[in-house]
């Protein structure tokens, strides 16, 4: 398989890549600003540097030719997620994991609630909500991942996952995490298709 990650140079897009070579076969493509020199520690034989913008569609087009899957992370507004959408559908690529944030829909619940809304505003009143709605109404296989505040701590890849329409109550989850479950997405051994997820760890408390 080949996987497209854009935004690459970002630390979940390390822990992605890095799991990837890791655990997989996977051939790669990394994308986004002078990831050539940024990531030179990932130069290998399965591995293909691609220096761009987001907004760059064309350059987008051309890395995303030959892949099976593309991974976002980044959480982009409209005109970024049309313009990747159209250049993934010209390329025939087929698998679309994006990243986004959480309460698109009024789902952040419990004492969490509070301060998300105060530090976030309203989030479903915003541009990332119509970034997701694009998504899912796109031809792709896509997966879309609310992801709740991130912190790091090492070998800590617990996460609870939360469909669209159901309560996201956690307050936290790991960066570590979240690159695992993408991973598992891209190779299967976490069975979404067509899904808009919540993420966090769980029991977390506010």
């Amino acid at each position: 398989m080949k996987v497209l990650v854009l935004g690459a140079a970002g630390q979940i897009g390390q822990m992605v890549t890095n799991n990837l070579l890791e655990q997989t076969d996977d051939d790669l493509v990394l994308y986004g600003h002078n990831v050539s020199q940024r990531l030179k520690n990932f130069k290998s034989s399965r591995v293909t540097f691609v220096n761009g913008d987001f907004l760059e569609f064309d350059k987008v087009r051309t890395a995303a030719e030959g892949v099976d899957a593309a991974y976002l992370s980044f959480v982009a507004k409209p005109e970024i997620i049309t313009g990747v959408i159209d250049a993934l559908d010209k390329a025939d690529v087929k698998r679309f994991i994006a990243a986004n944030v959480p309460d698109l829909y009024q789902e952040v619940s419990g004492p969490f609630q509070t301060w998300y809304r105060q530090n976030t505003g309203l989030t479903w009143q915003t541009d990332l909500k119509k970034s997701a709605d694009l998504v899912e109404a796109s031809d792709l296989d896509y997966v879309i991942l609310r992801i709740t505040w991130l912190y790091n701590q090492e070998n800590n890849t617990k996460i609870h996952i939360s469909e669209k329409g159901e309560p996201l109550t956690e307050a936290q989850v790991t960066r570590q995490a979240v690159a695992q479950f993408v991973v598992d997405l891209l190779t299967n051994k976490a069975d979404y298709h067509r899904a808009n997820l919540g993420l966090g760890e769980p029991n977390t408390q506010f």
